[in-house]
């Protein structure tokens, strides 16, 4: 299994502008996806065949990887798409959250196509990252757009299509939500900055209940790494929870919320968002 990361560039974070790939034991590997058209990446997803990677890229288009780190397929440009993180939809399509347009995109499977937009626009400030429940619902976390932006941090629950109706599932002033995905047990992961952009951020991952907004349980840094800027999380195969950071890919036990450590280091990293991916 190798771990892949984006790296962002430029206003999201000055770090290397690439996607980086580290064997399981942390072990730099180098960049993943030669290709030049890799710009600014954000947003990772594995296709369901196992075989592919999806790119969010800074230009405005979704990229294709295959396991070489080569680009297959891709959008076209789509003005105003700004794409953060991603997902897979009930039905196949690849999903982008639109940090301008401030909704989420729906592109085919392969590419091929315009993207349409699942919600509104503008449905929130600004998308910090979004899942689909088992009924094709949508979870949608609505985070700070600066640090001047101290609201509570919210979670949106949307009705499944067409309907779409919107609940604010969670309210919770301690928490400034980065990136979301769904637990085994269906409640809600989502990695918290507060107050987001400071030096001084209380981070956290927090679990709620899908049902009832609830909060369950904090996943917190036992002072074994510095947990900073938290963004993107996976659930590995293996049960553990992974979040990469500024400066390191670490590691919770998902059952105990235990800190397991840094399963990657590297300086300056300003990581987005990561994936496993088979060697």
């Amino acid at each position: 299994m190798r771990i892949v990361v984006t790296s962002a560039s430029g206003a999201n974070g000055n770090g290397c502008g690439a996607l980086l790939a580290f064997d399981r034991n942390g072990r730099l590997l180098g960049p993943f996806g030669p290709d030049a058209g890799i710009t600014d990446p954000r947003g990772l997803h594995l296709h369901p065949d196992g075989k592919h990677l999806y790119v969010n890229n800074g230009d405005d288009r979704v990229l294709l990887l295959d396991e070489r780190g080569e680009v297959v397929a891709s959008t076209a440009p789509m003005d105003r798409l700004n794409p953060g993180g991603g997902a897979i939809s009930p039905d196949g399509r690849y999903c982008v959250t639109s940090r301008t347009l401030r909704t989420v995109v729906a592109f085919a499977g392969d590419l091929s196509g315009p993207g349409v937009p699942l919600v509104p626009e503008d449905v929130v400030a600004f998308p910090r990252g979004f899942a689909f429940s088992s009924d094709g619902g949508l979870f949608l976390a609505a985070g700070a757009t600066d640090s001047s932006d101290v609201a509570a941090g919210v979670i949106l629950a949307l009705s499944p299509a067409p309907q779409r109706q919107r609940t604010r599932l969670v309210e919770d002033a301690d928490l400034s939500p980065l990136d979301l995905t769904l637990a085994p047990n269906g409640n809600i992961l989502t990695s918290s900055e507060v107050p987001f952009g400071s030096e001084g951020a209380v981070t956290s991952i927090r679990e709620y209940d899908a049902r009832t907004g609830k909060l369950v349980r904090v996943f917190r840094p036992d002072g074994s790494v510095r947990f900073q800027r938290p963004r993107g999380l996976r659930l590995a195969p293996d049960g553990r929870l992974f979040c990469v950071t500024r400066d390191e890919v670490v590691m919770f036990d998902f059952e105990s919320t235990k800190m397991l450590g840094a399963a990657v280091r590297i300086d300056e990293l300003h990581g987005q968002a990561l994936e496993f991916f088979p060697p």
